[in-house]
């Protein structure tokens, strides 16, 4: 794995972490250990996060639970834990619960592969992005849409996508004459109901893609290039955050700081390997 050496942030890192475990001793009163950094995620996310039995490839143990999480956005918490001086909790959530546990303070905050959309803002704050995801499309390689070179070549089509995404909520609805599924509770979920024939559709984000046509050989990957054929997204909507109680600007300007050493390239190389060691991929 790419790893980078934060040697120009530590000093400001140190200093941060004075200020907000205060925050986080009061959070903890009981544990003994003001600094653990509690990250939550859905553990079933892959690449950005998944489950397995050991800790091979440094992954951590997911807190009370035998078994283990690791994916890109482990990567990331374990960088961000380190620099910061703190232990790493790993928490795992389903999907809607991830915000309402950074809004209340159960966790820190959640690294999860979630976009910085408007709604989730009105609840959270975020980071600075740590990763830049495209919109993309998945079909069946025997399906009617497998050719698709737009959005527009899409029309009338069955389809479906993750619950509270930008996927669901703003990508299908640009679809003409779409026939819109319910939301999958997961991102597994609206896989199984492609691969079922529920649905011809799946909209998603790239790593996401790539990581289920692994799973799913039959799959076939549409990347309509962000022009005037792709789905109509605001940069912002695509791009992925950290998750951060609103009012912890100690604890947010410290993973800014963080992530400002490192570059696009140094996501993508993260994300590579994650793609690489996914269980999926063995």
């Amino acid at each position: 794995m790419t790893r980078r050496q934060f040697t120009a942030m530590a000093l400001a890192s140190a200093m941060t972490l004075s200020l907000f475990t205060g925050c986080s001793s009061e959070k903890k009163a009981g544990d003994g250990n003001d600094k653990v950094l509690s990250v939550a995620m859905e553990c079933i996310y892959a690449p950005y996060n998944w489950t397995q039995s050991d800790d091979s490839n440094g992954a951590v143990k997911i807190k009370g639970s035998s078994d283990y999480a690791f994916g890109y956005d482990v990567m990331m918490a374990k960088t961000i834990a380190e620099e910061l001086g703190m232990e790493l909790e790993i928490v795992k959530l389903d999907w809607d619960s991830l915000v309402p546990a950074v809004q209340s303070g159960t966790v820190d905050c959640a690294i999860a592969g979630q976009s910085i959309t408007s709604k989730r803002l009105e609840s959270v704050d975020f980071s600075d992005p740590y990763y830049y995801a495209s919109i993309v499309t998945l079909v069946k390689a025997d399906g009617p849409y497998a050719n698709a070179q737009s959005v527009a070549d899409l029309s009338g089509a069955t389809c479906t996508s993750q619950l509270n995404t930008i996927w669901y909520d703003s990508c299908l609805p640009q679809i003409e004459n779409a026939n819109i599924l319910p939301a999958q509770d997961s991102a597994p979920a609206m896989m199984v109901a492609l691969d079922s024939g529920k649905c011809d559709v799946v909209v998603t984000d790239m790593p996401t893609a790539m990581a289920a046509c692994v799973a799913y050989p039959d799959f076939v990957l549409l990347d309509f290039g962000g022009g005037e054929g792709d789905y109509e997204v605001s940069e912002e909507e695509i791009n992925i955050g950290v998750s951060i109680q609103k009012g912890n600007t100690e604890l947010k300007d410290a993973i800014n700081d963080i992530l400002a050493t490192m570059t696009a390239d140094d996501y993508s190389a993260l994300m590579e390997e994650a793609i690489r060691l996914q269980p999926l991929s063995e």
